[in-house]
């Protein structure tokens, strides 16, 4: 256990590298899936052919592609076209291609399960088209979609594993080099517990976007009291769970 140890410490810098680059490219790629989720799961949406068929060709084509190859295309076969692009922008832009396609289905379903009397509400009220979506019905979903984009968030974590294929020194790619100056049980075990422990933290942050996104529609706690250590109140505002 000693000598696991020493080769812990001496691997510090490259894996203290490998956890950046990781982190790296799950904020990036995370914040890309979030921006092509809204807008192809917006357009998947629109009444006109053209661009409800160029969102959903979209979202298939890279749903229905491995993540593997799409990176390999864009590392190694788009500068046989010319272009050129860094080992970390391929990783970002492979990540929220890949993920921000499956996000838009998130986004569409979620904008789809508000309830209809909101959007009669909408018509009612004779806001514009743009006001309906982004005043009223797009903070519903919000809240709906969240829990989904969780899951994806922490699919994106575990997909940037592949980065070390196209030159990236990744968290992977650090436990691998660790393994050669220790334990196999050891590296891997060490490795699975940074993994976990950068899941942990994403997830309570979207559980946090959770809570604040129900606070503002009157549906729970505001995410003061969530962290607070007093009973939790139901929906009607009652100390305890209904």
């Amino acid at each position: 256990m000693g000598d696991n140890i020493a080769a812990l410490i001496g691997a510090l810098p490259l894996v203290g590298e490998g956890v950046l680059v990781t982190i790296q490219l799950t904020i990036g790629g995370a914040l890309l899936a979030l921006v092509i989720s809204i807008g192809l799961g917006l357009l998947a949406r629109f009444t006109n052919v053209v661009l409800r068929g160029t969102a959903r060709v979209i979202i298939e084509f890279f749903r229905g592609t491995s993540l593997v190859v799409q990176l390999f295309w864009f590392f190694y076969v788009m500068p046989q076209l010319g272009i050129e692009l860094p080992a970390m922008f391929v990783g970002i832009l492979a990540l929220g291609l890949n993920y921000g396609a499956y996000g838009a289905e998130v986004v569409r379903g979620s904008i789809n399960s508000v309830p209809s009397g909101q959007w009669e509400a909408t018509t009612a009220l004779s806001l514009s088209r743009s006001q309906r979506m982004w005043r009223i019905i797009f903070p519903q979903a919000w809240a709906l979609m969240i829990p989904s984009l969780t899951n994806l968030l922490i699919q994106l974590l575990k997909g940037t594993a592949i980065v070390s294929f196209i030159t990236l020194t990744d968290l992977t790619y650090a436990t691998d080099k660790l393994r050669n100056s220790s334990d196999t049980f050891f590296a891997y075990g060490v490795s699975l517990i940074i993994y976990f422990l950068i899941a942990y933290v994403l997830t309570l942050v979207m559980n946090a976007l959770e809570v604040q996104a129900k606070h503002k529609l009157g549906r729970g706690e505001s995410l003061k009291e969530a962290l607070s250590f007093r009973t939790p109140r139901s929906a009607d505002g009652k100390a305890g769970i209904s």
